[in-house]
């Protein structure tokens, strides 16, 4: 949107994560880019971490120099390093119950595979003698299918049926981290049950209007919020904190839409867990509100 134009009269592949291809959908339905001329390359995520936060796991758990590693990856349950003579694996549950790991937003995510992009490529699933030499890849749509068509008449790349073991495991992975995602859903919302809306005012008092969760959201734009230059009517200008309107509205605003990707908290310059509440409101109002746990959370 702000560099090239919304892909409005340029064709563009996007590498992207499942929050990325529900982003630029969500920006599709805005009409600020036009789809028909992105070509979406997903990729396999099991998550992501802070920089920052990752340096400190890396020196304080893993007892290894960050300056030395250069690779990172969650696999078989662990969060495994390599590194300048030698590589380290640690199980990501004890990781992040010790405040390691992942974004939090990364926890809760239960679109690990983006099929809604064209073609969806990683690595889990390749293995024996492919493991780590090629790239499972499936193909979502019909744009994907000419992709790889093309690429395979110019000789670009070469394919082989996917082996049934190596689909098994596939669908082990993934199903492991999406069980690994509800864990997190259920705690972080059952947290929140009887004092969600408490919690959000309290959190929300140390805001001090920077609109870095407006400015750094992908559904959620100033221009939404503002209008067309017109004041809100809703929230005084200059009043630190804002009026809990302020924030309220923007959850109402993306009640429908919010995608999960974690900017508007990753960037809050109070660290205020935006992405949490937003994320439980939207997701899971029937969990925070029940009484009870029930099966309806693990349909959602």
């Amino acid at each position: 949107m702000k560099y090239l134009k919304g892909a409005k009269d340029k064709k563009i592949a996007v590498t992207v994560k499942g929050c990325d291809v529900m982003g630029l959908y969500e920006l599709a339905k805005r009409n600020e880019i036009n789809l028909d001329n992105l070509l979406l390359i997903g990729v396999n995520c099991g998550g992501t971490v802070s920089p920052v936060k990752a340096r400190k796991m890396i020196k304080e758990a893993f007892k290894v120099d960050p300056d030395t590693v250069h690779m990172e990856e969650i696999d078989k349950g662990q969060f495994i390093i390599e590194y300048e003579g030698g590589h380290k694996g640690i199980s990501i549950d004890e990781l992040e119950d010790e405040g390691f790991g992942r974004r939090s937003n990364c926890r809760r995510c239960l679109y690990k595979v983006p099929r809604q992009a064209d073609i969806a490529c990683g690595n889990w699933g390749v293995i024996g003698e492919k493991a780590g030499k090629a790239t499972f890849v499936e193909v979502c749509s019909d744009k994907g299918a000419d992709l790889i068509s093309k690429a395979l008449k110019d000789g670009a790349i070469a394919t082989s049926p996917a082996e049934p073991k190596g689909i098994d495991i596939r669908g082990k992975v993934e199903g492991a981290m999406l069980k690994l995602g509800q864990k997190w859903r259920k705690k972080d919302f059952t947290n929140l049950k009887d004092n969600l809306w408490n919690s959000i005012g309290e959190e929300t008092s140390r805001c001090i209007k920077c609109y870095s969760c407006i400015e750094n959201c992908p559904v959620c734009t100033t221009k939404d919020i503002i209008g067309n230059g017109n004041k809100s009517l809703m929230v005084d200008d200059g009043a630190i904190p804002p009026n809990p309107m302020f924030h309220m509205r923007r959850f109402a605003h993306i009640s429908d839409s919010c995608i999960n990707c974690g900017q508007c908290e990753e960037l809050s310059a109070m660290d205020i867990p935006l992405a949490l509440f937003s994320h439980a409101i939207r997701a899971e109002s029937d969990l925070v509100f029940a009484p009870k746990l029930g099966e309806s959370y693990y349909k959602n």
